[in-house]
């Protein structure tokens, strides 16, 4: 119920920030443009404390001005934790969610993002000790909040890599481990808009 929360707040947060959008890189008012459509991906790779994470994040956004963009995305990721000193356990999880974001370039080559996901996750953890395998299913949210470097050229196309952390506390999220520490997700995307600005 809580990550529900989070999620309607981020949709209007992104409501919020499109009608405080005044003007875009022509400096026309409240215009909807094909050309500030884009389409992208990202591959997210996380590691820590013997744990490993992979991901795939195809995404669909508007630019609302030449320095905001917002969209959503789905996801589906990989997780794998070994055993360790202070548990026995080798856990997978599958997941695969959705959810939106913001990307809001200060500067062209530096971005911040913002991104609220929901997520469905099947687990399977064995005890190595004594060989009892135990799968569930179940959901969660996570808030992922981050920093990174890229080009963003609005009409045209963009690229990042992203460094973001899950900073809600939700022991289930696919991005913290079994002690519920936040696994660092290191991001790389790509995209183009749909209609390239003419030259």
């Amino acid at each position: 119920m809580c990550m529900f929360k989070y999620f309607c707040l981020s949709l209007l947060l992104l409501c919020s920030i499109s009608a405080m959008a005044q003007s875009d890189l022509n400096g026309n008012k409240g215009k909807f443009k094909q050309e500030h459509i884009f389409i992208g991906t990202g591959l997210n790779i996380g590691f820590a404390n013997r744990s490993f994470n992979l991901g795939l994040n195809p995404e669909i956004g508007y630019s609302i001005t030449k320095w905001l963009d917002a969209g959503i995305v789905t996801n589906l990721n990989y997780y794998s934790q070994s055993p360790i000193d202070n548990s026995p356990y080798k856990s997978q999880k599958l997941s695969y969610g959705a959810g939106s974001f913001i990307r809001i370039w200060p500067v062209n080559f530096f971005h911040i993002q913002i991104q609220p996901e929901f997520n469905w996750i099947n687990s399977s953890d064995k005890n190595a000790s004594t060989g009892i395998n135990t799968k569930n299913n179940y959901n969660a949210g996570s808030l992922l909040v981050g920093i990174g470097y890229g080009s963003h050229f609005l009409g045209s196309r963009y690229s990042y890599v992203t460094l973001m952390m899950d900073v809600l506390e939700d022991a289930k999220s696919p991005y913290r481990d079994q002690f519920n520490d936040p696994i660092p997700v290191f991001r790389a995307g790509f995209g183009v808009y749909l209609k390239p600005r003419k030259q």
